[in-house]
């Protein structure tokens, strides 16, 4: 789908919206104003109407990570610019531009449509994709910053739009530049270059076990299914059970803490990282110190994956947020290392 070339109407507003089905987490929220953001060009007069009245604002994409209180006074902006197309090729790649707005696995699935493989192993992670450089995606070896070719978005403090090419969003492990500047950039486009130049990435633990007796090289729809199998096996479904996908991030340690800790627990689960460094399983840490499967009232930990969080039905963000305290704190104790909450708590 095209981007929409007509003259914007002024951003939506409804007041007092419910937030329980814009939560992958399915807590019950409510924003004293929400805004729904059909396209880029809504945003100046709507945010210099913010500054003027100062009224306070945050962004809500699709709410697959996200942790939402009961209520969110001031304005929400619900990020909904749609559209995606290729808009350059040459020998080496191909480029493509898509809003903000648009469902992530559903964009996945459409490049590989398209005969344009690369994100594969990115499949079926929730969210949409104006999110995905600001916590810069992974999984199974692979990261969205690495075919990322720049990022059009809105510059609250200079009140402009503005174009950041790859190499100044200071992407790494679940970080980047707009992680690090928070409600400065609002993401209204991503455009994304995919080389032509293709190569099965199977390396990660749980595909290459998928892959083990292949006499060849999968294909990039293999490589697309088996993703999808692995996740939907590890990952309960949010419409059915509300979650966030992995609630803490994978901790890297340099080499003499992993020896350390190896000493002391030979089944470490680790994989290697840049620069000599180890990345430790946190799904394997917090299992070893007794949470998979354990139930805190309404909320609890996911009996198939230590690493996913869960609300029952009825739980709250300070439910969760006890939950995980409670976590990190075991985890310190037994091991040493401090886990992140890769969640952002609103």
């Amino acid at each position: 789908m095209n981007f929409a070339k007509n003259a914007p109407q002024p951003a939506k507003l409804i007041p007092n919206m419910g937030l329980k089905h814009r939560n992958s987490f399915g807590l019950d929220s409510t924003a004293e104003l929400a805004y729904e953001i059909s396209a880029a060009d809504q945003l100046p007069a709507l945010m210099k109407e913010l500054s003027d009245k100062k009224v306070a604002w945050r962004l809500l994409g699709g709410g697959s990570n996200v942790i939402l209180p009961d209520s969110l006074p001031g304005a929400t902006l619900l990020i909904n610019v749609l559209g995606q197309e290729v808009i350059k090729s040459d020998d080496q790649s191909t480029w493509l531009a898509v809003g903000a707005g648009v469902d992530w696995h559903e964009f996945v699935s459409w490049t590989l449509d398209q005969n344009l493989p690369g994100l594969e192993n990115l499949a079926l992670i929730p969210g949409t994709v104006g999110a995905t450089p600001i916590q810069n995606i992974g999984a199974y070896g692979v990261e969205v910053g690495e075919y990322i070719d720049s990022i059009e978005a809105f510059d609250t403090k200079a009140n402009a739009f503005v174009t950041i090419p790859q190499a100044a969003c200071q992407f790494a492990y679940r970080d980047s530049y707009f992680k690090q500047n928070p409600n400065r950039f609002i993401v209204t486009k991503v455009v994304f270059k995919i080389p032509k130049a293709w190569q099965a990435r199977v390396q990660y633990a749980d595909l290459a076990k998928q892959f083990a007796d292949a006499n060849s090289a999968p294909s990039h729809k293999q490589i697309f299914d088996a993703v999808c199998t692995i996740r939907l096996k590890k990952l309960p479904d949010p419409k059915v059970i509300g979650n966030a996908g992995s609630f803490f991030q994978n901790p890297i340690v340099d080499h003499q803490q992993y020896e350390e800790l190896v000493t002391r627990f030979p089944n470490l689960a680790s994989y290697p990282e840049a620069a000599g460094k180890r990345k430790l399983a946190a799904a394997w840490l917090i299992d070893q110190c007794g949470f998979k499967g354990k139930r805190i009232g309404q909320v609890g930990v996911y009996e198939n994956q230590a690493l996913v969080l869960v609300n029952h039905g009825g739980g709250t963000s300070t439910d969760l947020l006890n939950l995980a305290k409670n976590i990190q704190e075991e985890v310190r104790n037994k091991f040493g290392i401090q886990l992140q909450i890769e969640p952002t708590i609103f």
